[in-house]
């Protein structure tokens, strides 16, 4: 490098130079929890690969001690000092210079540092816990994705892999835990020194340390991998659940990615304060009390499967994510998409009655809604700032991402797709590897050309809808960028497309490679006059393994709606026919009326899945329509509760001896819609529990699965006058420790149909009673009447709410629930203004789609407002009683 280096030059990258690579850490910390810092030293071990005079790796919210910093070369016992030692805090990294050349060559670098445990949910961090009463700290880390560096002085990047080698000084009475199981022990008295064996190579974004106290279950896999479910003192039994999912996932990943798991042990342990759901730390997995514990007599079937599908989630990562490592993070997507797409297989593995498998069309629904925004951004997108990181674990990566997963493994065979998993985590093991990497091995493993058909979907952003239409005796295809503004892009994709004509039992697989296609398909005509025959139905994109929509023409969706009505079509099918429906009607290019319409021929849906989209598109079409037509909205209303009672009046109120996971789950859903719909007799009849619930807490008649459905109920009964409701709900929050609890109680307080109540509720969101992580959950459930009222809270809050959750992706939460739901261009204006001078890169991207959703919904508003026909259809709909006992 020439002599003119300057420390400016460092600044405003997006990549650390390579002029040195760590290969080892020698860690010591020592944190206070009582005074909530902590101080420590480095030792890196590098190698010099150029001529530098310069040292630059990350460092943020530390000290640094200058005149500790050292460095030595092993052929020299002279240590070399460096002449400046800048912290760059707006780029996060710390410039040693030196004044000469450092030796090529293997080194070492150490550093002193002092930090402080801080309050934000990220780098080392405080969480707060009661113990025998008293309130405690604990010390914990969560890295990802670049918050190692405010922990201890490093090359914070993915591809910058290292050992580790943690010490820590720690109190004698409480829990240390890290990676690696504890090589000795050293008793001083209250304090103790804990010396960890060396990990194996790894990311510093994995690194992992907990400090508290604990109890804990434990038992060991097949193999004999210790593994342990630590929490809170006093609910071990709570982790029962999650260590047996554990135990038996680690098995079977062992079996599916033919590689054992890496390491020694795998402790898994629930924080009280928890940014994210979980992370999967290389060893020492963290998670969030809600996504690890199960309480059997107060968590609900829908608690029980976030626990399972959480904690395959987090145990895919050890192999796809801790053991291979995404390059950079413009590959964040094959960590995330990849053990978003696992964790499904590893639960219909141990529980198939639970059709996780179509409860998967919810991931891709989520991929889908955000995608189809002109400002979603590819799978694999550009970072040029550790700040902009935080945006993109979004349902880009995650949901699209486990999609395109999910459609390549249907076109290559789940045979051939685990065969080449296996292939590649073996041939990138302990290295760093990016989406090419992964194409290339499934290209060589299948013959097929997976690189060419992949790059469409993960290098662009969007996807397709494909239109079909009966054309002179064929089948027309085409193809065109599908947006929710019913803009129409011109960006293309190679789509793996899939029919079946009349029965599942003929299916044509081909890929659509072009704009457009005529197909023959003479099983679907009438021989004699080339018309479609009646008893013959098209469904495209079979059990929805594509990521796409589609469009049929009249004729063809008259004969999906006949099947759906007589049973024809698999709930998967059904539910894809449904949603792409409603995006249709969203973006404008087919009407409400075709869509309310398509919702009557559900009407004696049963299947948990499909059900449960036809209410989340239920509480958007009631939004929507209260703007558009209000004087139609009672009329919608009914005829949903219509469509809605027959499943509900089936399952009852109380569950029934061996029922399934799903009607539980079912059950609640069901109850609570119709409760936002405005159902007297199930308001009522929720009002009547609650308050026998709150002269005894053991009754019967508030089982788990349906207290959200109640305390959403008692809230339509609340108002600035009688608030008798709202004040139990807290009191029943402020009673109970189970996480779980608080969040129901926390869903439902601003559902009220009063703005006054609903800015009470906020208010408490703000309050010390609610935990940092927790406050997103209040969200929500904010009423229409509520809207405005919470955006003017929004905004005289937002100083508060930018410092306190802005350095992480939850602040992103307030504003999507907030402003998204807005109907009208005026609105977009007034936040597009408010943000102009706010934004700032963590938010940027959020704020954008959250302006444009608005845009979309307000041109929504204006297509249903021009129907002629509507009020007609709606009338005819809600007048048509199928169930008498309403």
């Amino acid at each position: 490098m020439a002599e003119g280096q300057c420390i400016e030059r460092f600044k405003s990258q997006p990549r650390l130079p390579g002029f040195a690579i760590p290969r080892r850490y020698d860690l010591f910390l020592r944190p206070d929890l009582s005074s909530c810092k902590f101080a420590g030293s480095a030792q890196i071990a590098v190698d010099v690969v150029d001529d530098t005079r310069f040292l630059i790796l990350n460092a943020a919210d530390l000290d640094i001690d200058g005149g500790s910093v050292w460095f030595r070369n092993p052929s020299s016992s002279k240590e070399v000092r460096p002449s400046e030692v800048v912290l760059v805090e707006d780029d996060e990294i710390l410039v040693l210079q030196f004044d000469e050349f450092l030796p090529r060559g293997s080194g070492v670098l150490g550093i002193g540092f002092q930090g402080t445990l801080n309050d934000r949910m990220k780098g080392f961090y405080r969480s707060v816990y009661e113990h025998n009463g008293e309130k405690k700290n604990m010390a914990v880390t969560q890295f990802e994705p670049a918050d190692a560096r405010r922990c201890f002085p490093c090359w914070d990047e993915p591809a910058f892999k290292a050992t580790f080698k943690m010490t820590l000084e720690v109190p004698s009475d409480t829990i240390a835990l890290s990676n690696m199981p504890v090589m000795e022990e050293k008793l001083d008295g209250l304090v103790k020194t804990l010396s960890f064996q060396e990990s194996p190579i790894m990311s510093t974004y994995l690194v992992a340390l907990v400090i508290g106290l604990f109890d804990y279950v434990e038992a060991s896999t097949s193999d004999g991998i210790k593994v342990r479910v630590y929490c809170q003192v006093g609910k071990s039994s709570q982790g029962k659940f999650a260590l047996d999912v554990a135990v038996k996932t680690l098995d079977l990943y062992k079996k599916y990615f033919a590689v054992p798991y890496s390491l020694p042990k795998l402790d898994m342990v629930a924080i009280p304060d928890f940014a994210a759901g979980a992370m999967e730390n290389y060893g020492l997995v963290t998670y969030r009390e809600t996504a690890l514990l199960f309480d059997d007599r107060h968590s609900a079937a829908s608690n029980r499967q976030r626990v399972a599908v959480v904690v395959a989630h987090e145990l895919a990562h050890q192999w796809f994510g801790n053991l291979v490592t995404m390059e950079w993070w413009t590959h964040l997507w094959l960590n995330e998409g990849f053990a978003t797409w696992v964790s499904y297989l590893a639960a219909d593995s141990l529980f198939p009655e639970w059709k996780v498998w179509t409860q998967f069309l919810d991931e891709t629904t989520m991929g889908l809604r955000l995608d189809a925004l002109a400002e979603s951004h590819p799978i694999e997108v550009d970072i040029n700032h550790a700040s902009e990181i935080d945006e993109i674990f979004d349902a880009i990566s995650y949901k699209k991402g486990a999609s395109v997963i999910r459609m390549l493994q249907s076109y290559l065979g789940a045979e051939c797709f685990q065969r080449s998993l296996a292939s590649y985590i073996k041939k990138f093991a302990c290295s760093n590897a990016k989406t090419e990497d992964l194409w290339a091995v499934l290209e060589e493993e299948s013959g097929e050309p997976v690189n060419m058909l992949m790059n469409s979907w993960t290098k662009q952003k969007g996807y397709p809808v494909v239109y079909a239409k009966v054309n002179n005796g064929n089948l027309q295809l085409e193809q065109t960028q599908f947006l929710s503004s019913g803009c129409e892009g011109n960006v293309q994709w190679i789509v793996p497309i899939t029919l079946c004509c009349g029965s599942y039992a003929s299916q044509k697989k081909f890929l659509l490679k072009t704009k457009s296609e005529k197909l023959d398909v003479p099983e679907l005509f009438n021989p004699e006059n080339q018309k479609i025959s009646g008893s013959v139905w098209i469904k495209l994109n079979v059990d929805q393994t594509g990521f796409y929509r589609v469009k049929y023409d009249d004729e063809l969706a008259a004969g999906l709606r006949h099947a759906i009505e007589a049973n024809q079509l698999s709930p998967t099918d059904r539910f894809g026919v449904l949603d792409d429906s409603f995006a249709l009607c969203m973006a404008c290019k087919q009407t409400l009326s075709s869509l309310l319409s398509l919702m009557a021929s559900f009407s004696e849906e049963d299947e948990y899945t499909v059900l449960s989209q036809m209410i989340t598109i239920s509480y958007k079409v009631i939004s929507t329509a209260a703007d558009a037509t209000p004087e139609l909205l009672a009329d919608i209303k009914q005829f949903l509760i219509n469509l809605l009672w027959h499943s509900a009046e089936k399952l009852g109120w109380d569950p029934k001896s061996n029922e399934g996971h799903l009607d539980a789950m079912l059950r609640g859903e069901l109850l609570t819609s119709l409760a936002e719909l405005g159902h007297d007799i199930t308001t009522k009849e929720a009002v009547r529990r609650f308050y026998a619930f709150l002269d005894d807490r053991n009754t019967s008649l508030l089982p788990p699965d349906i207290r959200k459905a109640v305390y959403v109920a008692v809230m339509q009964t609340v108002n600035s006058s009688n608030k008798l409701g709202y004040e139990s709900l807290l009191r029943v929050y402020r009673e109970t420790d189970l996480s779980q609890e608080k969040g129901r109680i926390l869903s439902a307080l601003a559902s009220s149909p009063d703005p006054a109540v609903v800015l009470d509720a906020l208010n408490f969101l703000l309050s010390s009673e609610v935990r940092n992580q927790d406050a997103v959950f209040g969200l929500a459930g904010i009423s229409k009447e509520g809207r405005d009222v919470a955006w003017v809270w929004l905004k005289e809050n937002w100083d508060h709410i930018s410092k306190t959750w802005g350095s992480g992706f939850l602040i992103t939460r307030f504003i999507s629930s907030i402003v998204s739901p807005f109907n009208s261009d005026e609105k977009a204006n007034e936040i597009e203004e408010f943000f102009a001078s706010r934004t700032k890169p963590s938010i940027t991207r959020t704020v954008k789609q959250s302006i444009e959703r608005v845009r979309n919904n307000a041109k929504w508003v204006k297509s249903i407002g021009s129907e002629q026909s509507l009020g007609d259809i709606v009338k005819e709909l809600a007048d048509n009683k199928l169930h008498p006992s309403l």
